[in-house]
């Protein structure tokens, strides 16, 4: 399976060799969906960081937490669990290690409206395992994932 994104940026003009250019960019996707990017002011500030726009940070932070909950959501349509709702308020962690910095840690806050009873705690914890075990982005990277419930 092959997945492709393209990102554009253009220097419009900067000087660019003094670092005061602007960091906003397009990402756009193969369904047409264009997103506009930008690095994350608390990297670079601002006006060469566009807040508004979505940063790469953020965007990693946003794909393990929708992986993570497609793949419970399977897991839990699997178990014939029925789920109303979902919800993930995930917040990343950056930090340096070894001289480098990364995303060391995302911690995932789901709630979950489920239809019909709810599972015990520990079966919950199990769907989570479940579904970290079977996660794409999370079989992918080395950043700690913690399910807080």
């Amino acid at each position: 399976m092959e997945m492709s994104v393209e990102v554009h940026w253009e220097r419009e003009g900067a000087v660019f060799t003094d670092k005061k250019y602007s960091r906003a960019h397009i990402w756009r996707f193969d369904g047409g969906q264009v997103v506009p990017a930008s690095s994350s002011p608390h990297v670079i500030p601002l006006p060469y960081s566009v807040e508004a726009n979505v940063d790469p940070e953020e965007a990693f932070i946003a794909a393990i937490s929708s992986c993570h909950m497609l793949t419970f959501l399977g897991v839990a349509a699997a178990k014939r669990i029925v789920i109303e709702s979902y919800t993930d308020k995930a917040t990343g962690f950056m930090e340096k290690i070894d001289g480098k910095i990364l995303v060391s840690r995302v911690e995932l806050k789901p709630e979950i409206i489920y239809g019909g009873e709810k599972p015990s705690a520990e079966a919950e914890a199990q769907l989570h395992h479940l579904a970290h075990e079977q996660c794409f982005i999370a079989n992918s990277v080395k950043t700690e994932i913690k399910v807080i419930s």
